[in-house]
């Protein structure tokens, strides 16, 4: 049999105690001993002392983490700079040296795979063995380099795709020791808890006595209690407190330029139900904004009527419901239901209603409609997209079911509003939850318009699974169009014309681009090649982005960051296809393409929005 170095029988080489036999489980390793005659002793490497053992690196963990954070670099569905760069490739890297680092653990630790390294340490000449790891090293700069130079040519030609300034090899080299630096904190975070480990282990066995495998388990769970209750408490918990407390602070300002309204069909007035301080920064923006009657005359080919807008924020009721009851009685204080279309907008993060949203529909009727909208959150939407699911589904839910409860309740006879449904991202969520299915969005609604739809969204997800054969999942086709369609881009006509058969009322529309995050990230993506990337790719999509386990989800987790910090039609930004959703789920009576060009002319030049949610 080969001689075998001892050390490198041992995959921890700062065992739990000084027992020769000391087997602490899988967070601390088996130590697998051979027999004595095939052994030889070496003195003790540069790593080996106690001060220095935390740099050791397991060589097939370094390569993992150097292919999954190579494969980081290959495009994903947003560009991005360096700084966003290296945090993808950080955290790829860092969970490839976790699997790695397992792979070689459960090697080591069968009889197989044991007796597989002993062989191999006697086929390879010992002089080889010496140079191993420079020839890693150098191997492993050479692959980042490669991966380094073919991403930058990615990202240029997805920041063309999409009309951004594209990045140069210098500054996106940037990246790498970003990434470098972001890999480190959490493998070092694990090697500092298998340390705790390892000392809670060598106590219990001190001074309970306790035999070396119960005492493992019993540190195992201990360990497990304390590193739970810390997260939730301190890290989520604590973070959470200060979050909310902080975004709760800005809840309170108000906007430039925003002031009081004193017209009594908007909320906040002096004669308004809701007081002003009580409608959060957004929601006092959304009162306070509009288009001059000038622009709505304009728009709408018809004298200007001042719109109705009806808002109630987190802090103008105390629950959910109160603030839905609260809403449809302003609404009926402002005479919201004499108008013929009613508008349910249910908000994103901090209470947001994008401009082009309000501003589109108002255009198309010269302003004779009525908004509503509630608050449920303090947080802005890529938070509330983590934390406030839930509350946003029932502030959706209470606030559609009062109005349509309000305008059942309408007798006989007299004219009823058309009430239209409105969602952007997790408001699109929270909207959704108040339907139970499609024939339920018929029946109780004139039209919804859901944008950027989140991938967990149980309505949008059932339709997407059930699309017609041969239909993409980025432009879905289901049941030929008969109810619900979708559209990237492009006008009203052209939505209401694709595929070309008859679109009975009342209409149901998603907006989703091919290259929106929200629309495509889910968890599934861990370990499931999802169908956006087996069939044809978005006009805005490389074909170069491929599907990896992990990494893929990672890719577009991040993406979710700058979803929004790229131009209109692509991402998370649909302000310049509102419009479009409206004429084609909403429009008056008559409506014609020309229409929508007059109105889209008479929009030309108006204030972008204040705000991004």
């Amino acid at each position: 049999m080969p001689r075998v170095d001892a050390d490198e029988l041992v995959t921890d080489p700062h065992p739990a105690s000084g027992d020769p036999d000391t087997d602490t489980g899988p967070l601390h390793g088996t130590r697998p001993r051979p027999p004595a005659a095939h052994v030889v002793h070496r003195g003790p490497g540069p790593l080996d002392r106690r001060g220095l053992r935390w740099l050791r690196v397991d060589a097939l963990g370094l390569t993992v983490a150097v292919a999954f954070g190579s494969l980081a670099m290959t495009p994903s569905l947003i560009p991005r700079d360096w700084m966003v760069q290296g945090l993808a490739t950080g955290l790829s890297a860092a969970a490839g040296y976790g699997v790695g680092t397992t792979l070689w653990f459960l090697i080591r630790r069968t009889h197989v795979g044991l007796r597989l390294v002993a062989h191999a340490r006697g086929w390879v000449p010992r002089r080889v063995r010496l140079v191993a790891w420079p020839i890693l090293l150098v191997a492993s700069a050479v692959v980042v380099a490669i991966a380094l130079v073919a991403g930058v040519h990615w990202q240029r030609e997805l920041a063309v795709l999409v009309g951004m300034e594209p990045p140069t090899l210098l500054g996106y080299s940037r990246a790498v020791p970003l990434g470098i630096v972001v890999a480190i904190l959490p493998i070092a975070l694990v090697r500092l808890v298998r340390h705790a480990d390892h000392v809670l282990v060598r106590g219990l066995r001190r001074y309970a006595r306790l035999p070396r495998r119960i005492a493992a388990a019993v540190a195992v769970v201990l360990l497990a209690v304390i590193l739970s209750a810390f997260l939730n408490q301190v890290v989520l918990g604590g973070t959470l407190a200060v979050v909310d407390q902080a975004f709760s602070g800005v809840n309170d300002e108000t906007y430039p330029g925003f002031d009081q309204p004193t017209d009594p069909r908007r909320s906040g007035s002096p004669a308004s139900l809701v007081p002003w301080q009580t409608l959060g920064k957004e929601g006092r923006r959304f009162v306070a904004a509009g288009l001059d009657p000038a622009i709505l005359a304009r728009a709408g080919n018809r004298p200007a009527v001042e719109p109705i807008r009806a808002y109630v924020g987190l802090e103008s009721a105390p629950d959910a419901q109160s603030r839905a009851d609260l809403a449809v009685a302003e609404l009926d204080r402002e005479g919201a239901f004499a108008r013929p279309v009613v508008a349910v907008i249910t908000t994103t993060g901090t209470g947001w209603v994008d401009d082009p949203v309000s501003n589109s529909l108002e255009a198309m009727y010269g302003g004779n409609t009525a908004m509503v909208a509630t608050q449920y959150s303090y947080l802005p939407s890529w938070l509330s997209f983590l934390f406030d699911g839930p509350r946003a589904e029932e502030a959706g839910r209470l606030l559609i079911d009062a109005v349509h409860a309000r305008i059942e309740a309408i007798p006989e006879g007299q004219p009823r509003p058309r009430m239209l449904v409105f969602g952007e991202s997790l408001g699109s969520q929270g909207s959704e939850a108040a339907f139970s299915s499609l024939a339920d969005v018929r029946a109780n609604t004139d039209g919804a318009l859901w944008v950027g739809p989140p991938n967990s969204n149980r309505l949008w997800s059932q339709i997407v699974t059930r699309r017609d054969p041969g239909s993409p999942e980025i432009l879905p086709t289901y049941s030929d169009g008969l109810v619900v369609r979708f559209a990237a881009d492009g006008g009203s006509a052209t939505v209401a014309q694709t595929p070309p058969t008859p679109w009975i009322t009342p209409h149901v529309l998603y907006l989703q681009h091919a290259s929106d995050p929200v629309v495509w990230w889910s968890p599934r993506l861990l370990w499931e090649r999802p169908d956006w990337l087996v069939e044809r790719r978005g006009p805005d999509v490389l074909g170069a982005m491929s599907w990896y386990p992990v990494i893929t989800f990672w890719q577009v987790t991040i993406d979710l960051v700058n979803a929004v910090d790229v131009p209109p039609g692509h991402g998370h930004v649909y302000a310049g296809e509102v419009l479009d959703g409206w004429a084609a789920i909403g429009a008056p009576q008559g409506w014609t393409a020309a229409d929508t060009a007059r109105v889209q002319q008479a929009l030309v030049g108006t204030s972008a929005s204040t705000a991004a949610g």
